[in-house]
């Protein structure tokens, strides 16, 4: 099964949890203070295509590791990079600010560009690059 990677969805359940537990329990969700429609545009298309990308290689487009080692610095970075995300969350739930912003929205974009990078995968690079940069600045905008 070439086409689907086990752990692409697993870091992505596992980003996605800190979120639900946060929608849950700030049922009235995030407000955007002010409105950047081509940003938010680019960071939903990329979102998206991260999510999928991460779990989906597309034949022709995704090239795989190049070796074991890359894999399992795929493996090792990526976990890391989970954990903090999580770590934020549970260390910065209840309070705002630059520095929570920043780093919710640089470690995910992190993840995603760096497993696309990796696993030389078209698809999953082009996606971070689209939504990392509107990810950030819309985080940023919103928390100062």
């Amino acid at each position: 099964m070439e086409w689907f990677n086990i752990f692409g969805l697993i870091f992505v359940a596992v980003i996605m949890i800190p979120n639900i537990v946060f929608a849950i329990r700030c049922g009235d969700g995030f407000n955007n203070r002010r409105r950047y429609k081509y940003a938010e545009i680019a960071e939903q298309a990329g979102r998206f295509g991260c999510f999928a990308f991460m779990i989906i290689n597309l034949p022709g487009l995704w090239f795989g590791w190049p070796s074991d080692e890359a894999f399992a610095a795929y493996i090792i970075v990526d976990a890391v990079l989970v954990l903090l995300y999580c770590a934020v969350w549970i260390v910065f739930f209840n309070k705002g600010g630059v520095i929570k912003a920043l780093a919710l929205s640089i470690l995910p974009s992190g993840i995603f560009l760096f497993s696309g990078i990796i696993s030389r995968s078209v698809p999953l690079t082009a996606a971070a690059l689209v939504f990392a940069p509107g990810h950030i600045y819309i985080s940023y905008e919103n928390a100062k």
